[in-house]
């Protein structure tokens, strides 16, 4: 880095994220996948990238762009403490969690998500979906401390925001009051759908869902198939009801866990189906593993997960989330990017010096989210980039390392207090 008026670095970038004209010849990279290049910006945004010369000495940094998590839970994080789960169960969170709902401020609700921002931001994310607990005594609190957050935070971080309730409350007129109000807000509308799933009456809350999304111009993002049994049972009925009648909406579906315990051959033909839906999946390996499949005095040996690598070959835009932290579903987490990530390898065994094992964290992150940077590395994008003090990816994921963030241009000083 310099003063010069135009600034630059000289930094390891993975291949996958690089763009260069295509009559540039292909650059050299490591067995990791590893480029060196010269980053150059202007008015907060890049100037084409460099490739090093071979002769010149390697970079002792590497660089990504600033990084993007599809789901997360900041009305509730940080809330373990006066909220345990000690047991780990899905009951156990719940009932924590509705003991914490009834107490909710939007004092307490500004002071925690304040405090996520802040780590996530000086830990590399751009951009966030967050769910809101919307239905009963903290939800008006809740939805008002993080559409003031979001406005604060505008300039820094993209904030989006998804309705949690259950999804026959869509059919209500309470829930056709608070459609609008998400809508109006720019928000999104969520819901969850756990076994069993079945009959009829789940997939006319489907339709009444997908029809008022559709009139109100909304995204949906659902909590589906969280579970440990009946695999796939809520996707399949979505299924069901999006082959008869698919409105224009980009729809996720979040944990999709139970989809991994079908056998081969009909998780290949439910795959493809979701790809020809144009379903995408947000999977969350941390809250799940720590969740589901438990039983008593036993370790499992086979979990419930989204089975990313299916899913991906079968046309699915695939992200990871980190889903919650220190809250009753989940007693750990940080908000960090790349410790995320480093979780992921043996949970999902995504290698990120593959594309693949990448893209979740990157491309399809802010696909799924539709942002306008898609992450890629290349002339005009964003000068929004995160500098690790790493030389390999090994070096990164051995414990999150020191890192600098360069928001449009500029380098990012968390205030002190």
């Amino acid at each position: 880095m310099t003063a010069d008026p135009t600034p630059w670095l000289d930094a390891w970038v993975p291949r996958s994220l690089l763009q260069l004209p295509a009559a540039e010849p292909v650059p050299s990279a490591t067995a990791e996948g590893l480029t060196a290049v010269r980053l150059r910006w202007r008015d907060g945004r890049l100037l084409m990238p460099e490739p090093l010369p071979q002769q010149q000495a390697p970079p002792c940094q590497l660089v990504l762009p600033r990084l993007v998590d599809p789901h997360v839970h900041l009305d509730k994080a940080f809330t373990w403490s006066a909220h345990p789960n000690l047991s780990g169960t899905y009951s156990g969170a719940l009932a924590a969690n509705l003991e914490e709902h009834q107490q909710r401020t939007q004092t307490a609700v500004l002071e925690r998500a304040e405090r996520a921002l802040q780590l996530g931001c000086s830990r590399g994310l751009r951009a966030v979906r967050s769910h809101i607990d919307s239905l009963g005594p903290g939800a008006e609190a809740s939805w008002q401390a993080l559409l003031e957050l979001r406005d604060r935070w505008r300039d820094r971080l993209t904030l989006q925001l998804v309705a949690l309730v259950p999804i026959d409350h869509w059919s209500t007129p309470d829930g056709a009051t608070l459609a609008r109000r998400v809508a109006a807000a720019g928000g999104l509308l969520g819901g969850v759908l756990v076994p069993p799933c079945r009959g009829a009456t789940v997939r006319q809350s489907l339709r009444g869902m997908l029809r008022l999304a559709q009139q109100l111009g909304c995204g949906i993002d659902l909590h589906i198939d969280e579970a440990d049994r009946t695999p796939a049972a809520g996707l399949r009925q979505l299924l069901h009801v999006l082959e008869r009648e698919r409105p224009p909406l980009p729809i996720t579906c979040s944990h999709a866990s139970s989809l991994g315990l079908l056998a081969d051959r009909p998780l290949q033909r439910i795959c493809r189906r979701m790809a020809a839906s144009d379903l995408r999946v947000a999977a969350l390996p941390l809250t799940n593993g720590w969740l589901l499949a438990r039983r008593p005095g036993r370790t499992p040996v086979l979990r419930p997960l989204a089975p990313i690598h299916q899913l991906q070959r079968a046309g699915v835009c695939v992200a990871v989330g980190g889903d919650n932290v220190a809250d009753p579903w989940f007693p750990a987490g940080g908000f960090d990017p790349i410790a995320l990530m480093a979780s992921s390898l043996p949970l999902a065994q995504l290698a990120p010096w593959q594309r693949l094992g990448l893209a979740p964290f990157t491309t399809a992150a802010a696909a799924l989210m539709d942002l306008a940077w898609d992450g890629v590395i290349r002339e005009g994008a964003p000068a929004d980039l995160m500098l690790l003090e790493a030389s390999s990816w090994s070096e990164a994921l051995m414990s999150p390392p020191a890192r600098q963030i360069l928001i449009a241009g500029h380098w990012w000083r968390p205030p002190t207090r």
